[in-house]
């Protein structure tokens, strides 16, 4: 069986970037699932396919992206829930408790909610990938209390000793106007 694997690099040139995902589809059977400019004069390239092909396509992006690379993961089994996240895809119909993990770079958000869905019961409702943000990102979750809270820490130790986390709430019961926002 293969598992579904994902792959980010994250440059601090746009045409580097551009020549970067060239060179990661060129190089392995992967497919993009993302490439684009992203805030703070950032780009952003996110392959998916089979584990290997993946970690090859990564290889070769974090070799062409040399000087430019701000932030790279490979996730080998990403959790399917991941997908919509990224795409503000997601069907969650209410708000039981909220929490927001802000960080410094796209693929650090990724890796925290790919760790945050698989450690606990929450949805990710939404990834916001650096697009009028100065470069940063950040995830909702949204759960049970118990659950958001050990999703939280879930998402927060993948990325402990990066330098990559700003900031992080749980918000145990948020109000109906705010749940309206976020949906």
């Amino acid at each position: 069986m293969e598992l579904k694997a994902i792959a980010m690099i994250e440059l601090n040139s746009i045409a580097k970037g551009v020549q970067t995902a060239d060179e990661m589809l060129k190089t392995a059977d992967v497919d993009l699932v993302m490439a684009q400019p992203i805030c703070a004069g950032k780009y952003m390239v996110l392959v998916s396919g089979d584990v290997d092909s993946v970690e090859r396509a990564s290889e070769v992006g974090k070799e062409n992206a040399g000087e430019f690379l701000v932030d790279d993961f490979v996730i080998p089994n990403v959790h399917s829930s991941v997908f919509p996240a990224l795409t503000a895809t997601t069907r969650i119909q209410d708000i039981d408790s909220l929490a927001v993990i802000e960080t410094f770079s796209v693929a650090s958000s990724i890796m925290a909610a790919d760790a945050a869905v698989k450690a606990a019961d929450v949805d990710i409702i939404e990834i916001r990938c650096a697009t009028g943000l100065g470069g940063k990102s950040f995830l909702y979750l949204t759960g049970d209390v118990s659950s958001i809270n050990s999703a939280v820490e879930a998402g927060i130790d993948v990325l402990r000793g990066t330098g990559l986390i700003l900031s992080h709430v749980v918000i145990p019961s948020p109000s109906r106007d705010l749940g309206r926002c976020i949906l």
